[in-house]
């Protein structure tokens, strides 16, 4: 199993997490690693954008799931099916608000901004870019790229956000009132993102195009999965003055052409092998986030149960109770979070992606109690205990075609060659092609099922709000969100008449820190001043 160890990474990262202030986004001393000394050797910054990766990995939760996932709908609030008060309920309600607004800090991004900021400042056009140009591209274009990331997904939360793109103490900006920063407009942090994306591509150039790639180091084809899904948001997605170029739509079908036409990548056979710690390198996996044994380990288990709570009390589908801890998790498990029974039901039997993700359970009279995620299940370490070390995708190839899928919908083709090369995949043998296909229909029909299979297929990978968000009734019309058929529970994500919670409100203490900061449209309670993009 390979796993990358950063520990020189985890130093510097953590050395600057001490060292930042709560009072504004960017006022941090600036010590050996802001000053000239420690920007001497290729090994430094190689170093340092390792650890920019690990970033990556101490957000993921909160990117991922909290961020891109909890207010899907498809979430249990209040308690769990096995007696446990679940987390974030505030949050997989959507019953954000500015009292209660669910994430603090803007979700805790811009540290990990600023360590993109600085090597960029530091590194870009300096002699040791100059003297070691291939290797120093490549590194450039991951931070740009990953910055690109970061922004993108305070866009997608908050809309116009602050905009910081240097290091501006090292520009000799050193008072409060110099780092005080107001929120740009949508279009104009778009634009940047774009821009950022443009500059990552532009720096990997041709150097990916061939060979094995590290899927959990950022790539050129990281860049061009990313790209894709800027340019697809921004295509079908307005806000304030960000409307859709006359381009958007060709440049995200353009770059996932790419993608499809890499050899290098390809949907596996099985999708439960796509997860299996033993087969990490495979080429369904663009991108993924790190996990090791020792090093880090992942919220899986959050997911999942323990014994106490399952073995003896709970049957299986064929009505014997269970006395074993099935899923051998060895104690590790713990069920804060707990996917609806409705979801689950809403696979067809045949679909093998139901029990590669979930276990399910009934009471005494065959009635399903609800479900565990067993997608993630790590691996059992040397010292016998269970660990969640799967590495957890951010970019797979089926993205690829179900992006193309929504791209021909857009352009009122046909997107079903694509939905059907995934949900063939997903039945496997059992597939019948006269009663499994899907046939072309109108756009809301399409939306809908495109949707339906990005939902069996990424569960737990980040995916749903952003998908019930982008994902219309028609070419002009309201997401998903709104409409009764995104949840099957036959209710709306969000209240039609709620339109302001597509997006999140900003915390107080946020507010007050900084004078030029407004709220988020829609949520600004007592003396708060909100944004009028």
């Amino acid at each position: 199993m390979r796993k990358i160890i950063y520990t020189l990474g985890v130093l510097i990262i953590v050395i600057f997490a001490n060292i930042s202030c709560d009072d504004t986004l960017d006022l941090a001393p600036i010590d050996y690693y802001g000053s000239g000394n420690f920007w001497k050797t290729l090994s430094q910054t190689e170093t340092y954008v390792n650890g920019i990766h690990l970033d990556l990995r101490s957000t993921n939760f909160t990117r991922k799931f909290l961020m891109g996932e909890a207010r899907g709908g498809l979430q249990k609030i209040g308690t769990s099916s096995q007696g446990l008060s679940t987390y974030n309920d505030i949050i997989k309600g959507n019953l954000i608000s500015a009292d209660n607004p669910g994430l603090s800090s803007w979700g805790g991004l811009y540290g990990n901004i600023f360590d993109c900021n600085l090597v960029i400042q530091m590194v870009e056009g300096s002699e040791i870019h100059k003297k070691n140009k291939e290797k120093v591209d490549v590194l450039l274009g991951q931070t740009y790229g990953i910055r690109a990331l970061y922004y993108f997904t305070l866009y997608r939360a908050y809309g116009g956000v602050p905009l910081v793109r240097r290091v501006k103490v090292l520009d000799g900006q050193v008072s409060p009132t110099d780092l005080y920063t107001g929120r740009s407009t949508p279009k104009t942090v778009m634009d940047s993102i774009k821009s950022d994306i443009q500059k990552s591509l532009e720096y990997f150039g041709t150097y990916q195009d061939s060979g094995p790639i590290n899927n959990v180091m950022w790539s050129k084809v990281a860049s061009q999965m990313l790209a894709a899904e800027i340019y697809l948001w921004s295509a079908k997605v307005s806000l304030g003055d960000q409307k859709p170029a006359a381009d958007d739509l060709s440049k995200a079908e353009n770059y996932l052409l790419a993608v499809k036409n890499d050899t290098r990548f390809g949907l596996l056979t099985n999708f439960a092998d796509v997860f299996s710690t033993n087969n990490e390198n495979n080429k369904e996996i663009i991108f993924a986030i790190n996990y090791a044994d020792g090093e880090a380990t992942s919220n899986a288990g959050d997911f999942l149960y323990a014994p106490q709570n399952m073995i003896g009390i709970f049957y299986d589908r064929n009505g014997n109770k269970i006395d074993t801890d099935i899923l051998d998790l060895r104690g590790a498990g713990w069920q804060r979070y707990e996917y609806t029974n409705e979801f689950w039901l809403s696979f067809d039997e045949k679909d093998k992606r139901r029990d590669a993700t979930f276990m399910d359970y009934y009471d005494d009279d065959g009635k399903l109690e609800g479900t565990v995620l067993k997608k993630f299940l790590g691996s059992i370490n040397n010292a016998g205990n269970r660990v969640f070390d799967t590495n957890e995708p951010l970019y797979r190839y089926v993205d690829v075609l179900l992006m193309l899928a929504e791209i021909e919908n857009m352009k009122g083709g046909n997107p079903a060659k694509y939905i059907n090369e995934v949900r063939k995949r997903a039945y496997g043998n059992d597939f019948d092609d006269t009663t499994d296909s899907y046939h072309n229909s109108d756009f809301k029909t399409n939306e809908l099922e495109i949707l339906k299979e990005r939902d069996r297929e990424f569960v737990y990978e980040g995916k749903r709000w952003y998908d019930v968000c982008r994902l219309k009734d028609a070419q002009n019309g309201r997401p998903l969100a709104f409409d009764n058929a995104s949840t099957y529970r036959d209710v709306p994500v969000l209240d039609p008449n709620d339109t302001y919670k597509l997006l999140w409100p900003v915390d107080k203490t946020t507010l007050n820190a900084d004078p030029l900061l407004k709220q988020t449209p829609g949520y600004a309670i007592g003396e708060q001043e909100e944004e009028t993009w």
